[in-house]
């Protein structure tokens, strides 16, 4: 090989460790495993922003590929008997014991939504597969995983409604006997925007007088719970972090209320809010709902706030089903046992502070574990390839909160 091949091998070596490698605190494990799962996120992601501008494909039609590639056919076997069901017009998988646990004893339940940002994802990818199956062979219990309809095609409040029918199809008397389970020991949870869902669903049933079962507990990890204030100090902080940037979190908002480009335009430079939202401000007031030592060396400035609009999104925005931390007290004390996990290195950590501080204040019992080296998605990083330990240990933590609380 010539002098020339030599220098061009070097180039294209010295350009490949440019765009892989990404400043990561090294409190953060396996580190270079994650600068190299971050580097294909990021690929896809350019190149879904080439295609949308040549007028190929959509953004997040592109983005899809990440739940087509990790989609599986969720199969029975000697421990788990799975089923694909409809719950009122929704589909879901359905994951019960298999011969072993059928003892005859009620089992726990527990709904779970899956994340993506309400964009992406599914209830049939290998993590949750993984995830479920776990919780039905430690937990004894039946899992109900919500395919529930996606953004841009279903603008909110279709996901909502959509997770929203099958916990009250769900919690009916004859199908709660169908799978053979304890009334009083159900649950609602989900992961990033299905952590926004089942904190939604919480809620709205504790507002329902026509509702006769309660949910016993809800787990949220790492959930996203609010569109009001998208510069709080974790998405300044970690604005460039993998695997959730904050342009890719201010699209998945976006996009779950408009394809119009002018919200995410908005949504970037904070300048979304209407007179409508603005007077929600005061439930996102991360100056009084976090606790100092995350302020870092940020100050508050509220979110602009400009005239009234009447739209659609406006609307929305303000919606405590989209956002759930919107919610005034009243409709947080008869909340049931919570379960909060957050992320240090993740834009959406925020949220989830200041959420389990509303929840305290009004009487709420929560647990809330934090990781100090976590960042977003963690926990959909248990299956090769991209298994990471603080994935395996965040899964362990959570089946162990259910086991014990539920």
């Amino acid at each position: 090989m010539g002098s020339k091949g030599i220098f061009l091998l070097l180039l294209l070596g010295t350009l490949s460790a440019y765009y892989v490698y990404l400043p990561i605190p090294d409190e953060i494990e396996e580190r270079w495993k994650l600068m190299a799962t971050d580097c294909f996120f990021r690929s896809l992601s350019h190149l879904a922003e080439l295609s949308e501008l040549l007028g190929l494909k959509d953004y997040m039609g592109v983005m899809m590929f990440i739940t087509f590639v990790e989609e599986v056919v969720p199969v029975s076997d000697e421990h788990v008997r799975v089923t694909m069901e409809v719950f009122d017009g929704v589909e879901v998988v359905v994951y019960e014991p298999g011969q072993q646990g059928g003892n005859g004893e009620l089992k726990r339940a527990v709904v779970y939504l899956h994340g993506g940002g309400w964009c992406l994802g599914s209830a049939r990818m290998g993590p949750y597969d993984l995830l479920a199956r776990q919780m039905v062979s430690e937990l004894n219990a039946v899992v109900v995983s919500v395919e529930y309809r996606r953004a841009p095609e279903h603008h909110f409040p279709v996901p909502f409604e959509d997770v929203y029918r099958v916990v009250k199809h769900f919690l009916q008397a004859e199908v709660l006997a169908q799978y053979s389970v304890d009334p009083g020991r159900i649950a609602v949870s989900g992961d990033s925007a299905g952590g926004n869902l089942a904190a939604a669903v919480a809620q709205q049933l504790e507002q329902d007088p026509e509702q006769k079962v309660t949910l016993k507990a809800q787990a949220l990890l790492y959930p996203v719970l609010q569109a009001l204030d998208l510069n709080t100090p974790s998405y300044q902080q970690n604005r460039d972090m993998p695997i959730l940037p904050k342009t890719l979190m201010v699209r998945f908002w976006s996009q779950y209320f408009t394809r119009d480009q002018a919200l995410f335009r908005a949504m970037m430079a904070n300048s979304h809010n209407s007179l409508e939202s603005a007077g929600l401000l005061k439930f996102v007031n991360w100056s009084a709902l976090l606790p100092e030592s995350l302020h870092g060396p940020y100050e508050y400035s509220a979110p602009v706030a400009g005239s009234s609009d009447p739209s659609r999104a406006a609307a929305a925005i303000a919606d405590p089903r989209a956002s759930p931390l919107l919610a005034p007290d009243s409709a947080l004390r008869p909340l049931p046992k919570t379960y909060v996990l957050t992320g240090e290195y993740d834009v959406l950590r925020d949220d989830g502070f200041m959420y389990v501080t509303r929840l305290q204040r009004a009487g709420v019992d929560v647990t809330h574990e934090h990781y100090a080296a976590g960042f977003h998605g963690a926990l959909m990083f248990t299956v090769w390839p991209t298994d990471f330990a603080i994935g395996h240990r965040m899964m362990d933590n959570y089946i162990h909160w259910l086991k014990q609380n539920l």
